[in-house]
């Protein structure tokens, strides 16, 4: 099926462009030889009605709605099996907290990143993955009460996340990881309304969006903002079921400060290597590693629900730049082609 959703988005696409095109060559047309229409007594809606242009456009149209409705019929018992995708209660009685923070030249922000997180109710562990900083991010992380995994080179984003994913897994005292960055967007106390969720399922993913829980002047500007939720919505599409619009509702595309339960973490911790290479597999990287993380849960049956978090503003320059229109159409055009082809 994931063969026919890309084949169903692309021809979509082509069809909106070429339905652009088409309108938009006839009214250049119309509005440049406006007289001489009026005189010959055709309107603009007959110039186009009688374009054998139009006729093949609207059978590729037809075509495609038959195709469309060929996919929703297919998804319309999607992940609805009774034991595995609905309503299950599995509290978490005590939960025992360790939050992975990676983190690239922070050491302005990595000190109250920390120490926030340390104050929280249930955690016992904070885990920066440190990925080669050239500053004192190390020093000062160890100082403020962190363990430290340090790197010998600089692996990337979407290694730290695999790297404390595995090591939280490894820690005997621990039921429940969460991964946040060390830019200080993110707030420590929204832990409180995230883990209960986590009673009725895998993994709580935090929704940026809302305007009354964001700051004013945050780098989510409304081409940010906008770019995310058509993205999250793609994503929606991808995992759609007629009777719940989908198994995963979604807002928020990049939003990294997520909880997840170690034993569901367990189930699909070693999809982030390729067995083949050793490498990091499709889709784990620094622009769409929470999309890989996502699917993946999805793709072993494990439930997903989204939340409203604070958002503030980034403490210092952003690593990735997605603040800047070319590098967010840039990665914004990467989790595309990462859903169309997962």
């Amino acid at each position: 099926m994931g063969l026919f959703f890309a084949s169903l988005f692309l021809s979509c696409l082509i069809l909106i462009i070429i339905h652009i095109i088409f309108v938009g060559i006839n009214s250049f047309q119309w509005a440049v030889n406006g007289v001489d229409v009026i005189i010959k007594g055709n309107t603009f809606i007959e110039t186009i009605y009688y374009s054998s242009y139009l006729k093949w456009i609207g059978l590729a149209d037809i075509i495609w709605l038959f195709m469309l409705g060929i996919f929703l019929l297919n998804q319309k018992r999607f992940k609805t099996n009774l034991n595995l995708h609905y309503l299950d209660y599995n509290q978490i009685k005590e939960p025992k907290i360790s939050v992975i923070i990676p983190a690239y030249n922070e050491e302005n922000n990595i000190k109250q990143v920390v120490i926030d997180f340390i104050k929280q109710k249930n955690v016992k562990h904070v885990i920066v993955i440190d990925n080669h900083s050239t500053d004192n991010t190390v020093d000062i992380a160890k100082q403020s009460g962190a363990t430290v995994i340090t790197k010998d080179q600089n692996m990337g984003y979407a290694h730290s996340w695999y790297i404390g994913f595995k090591e939280s897994l490894k820690m005997k005292d621990v039921n429940v990881t969460v991964l946040c960055d060390a830019d200080l967007t993110y707030s420590a106390y929204d832990l409180e309304k995230m883990i209960p969720y986590l009673d009725n399922c895998d993994m709580v993913v935090g929704n940026r969006l809302v305007q009354v829980l964001s700051q004013k002047g945050n780098q989510n500007s409304s081409f940010l903002v906008w770019g995310n939720a058509f993205i999250a919505k793609l994503l929606q599409i991808k995992y759609f079921s007629i009777n719940h619009l989908g198994f995963i509702q979604v807002n928020d595309a990049g939003c990294s400060f997520r909880c997840i339960r170690n034993e569901s973490l367990q189930l699909f911790i070693n999809d982030f290597i390729n067995i083949k290479t050793n490498e990091l597999a499709f889709g784990a990287n620094s622009v769409t590693i929470g999309m890989f993380t996502a699917t993946k849960a999805i793709e072993h049956d494990l439930k997903i629900v989204e939340v409203p978090i604070t958002f503030k503003k980034r403490s210092g320059i952003s690593k990735t730049q997605a603040t800047k229109k070319i590098f967010a159409l840039k990665y914004g055009f990467y989790m595309i082609w990462y859903i169309i082809k997962s």
